[in-house]
């Protein structure tokens, strides 16, 4: 099986669609839902396993249950964008445990961040003492989230 997404048929699909709200569903269940034995199904999702398709299996944690509830978005610039600078923040960034989301970004900034905090104090101190200090930091840009209106976790797969 190739990295490419078209050379995933229907049964593929179905089970990564299943797998993806469920990962805790047996393989009968798994199995009686998409229409194939178990056998089959089991020797699919080890191929999807082996190929990388399927990277791993794991449980849904509420940030706001856990004390989490405090999201903000960080636009960062760099003073630096040669490929020795993007590595050492992009190394260095994999470090800070609050920021959930990291992405190189094509615009008047060069990283969108997404930081997660219990609250405005803890998000300034990570600001000050972590995202500031990272490698070639020149500037950053902060912006809030009041609600968050969809959030998916671990899992971007919607045929």
């Amino acid at each position: 099986m190739s990295d490419q997404p078209s050379d995933l048929d229907r049964f593929d699909t179905a089970i990564l669609r299943v797998l993806a709200t469920e990962g805790r569903i047996s393989a009968t269940e798994l199995a009686r839902r998409i229409g194939l034995s178990k056998s089959p199904t089991q020797a699919r999702m080890k191929r999807l396993e082996e190929a990388g398709v399927i990277t791993g299996y794991r449980a849904g944690l509420d940030p706001i249950r856990m004390g989490l509830a405090h999201v903000a978005f960080v636009e960062v610039k760099l003073s630096d964008t040669r490929e020795a600078a993007l590595q050492a923040f992009n190394k260095a960034v994999l470090a800070v445990p609050e920021v959930e989301q990291c992405h190189m970004i094509a615009s008047r900034f060069d990283y969108l961040l997404k930081v997660r905090t219990g609250d405005i104090q803890d998000y300034r101190r990570v600001l000050a003492e972590q995202i500031s200090a990272l490698p070639h930091v020149a500037s950053t840009s902060t912006y809030v989230a009041m609600e968050a209106v969809k959030e998916v976790y671990g899992s971007a797969f919607r045929p």
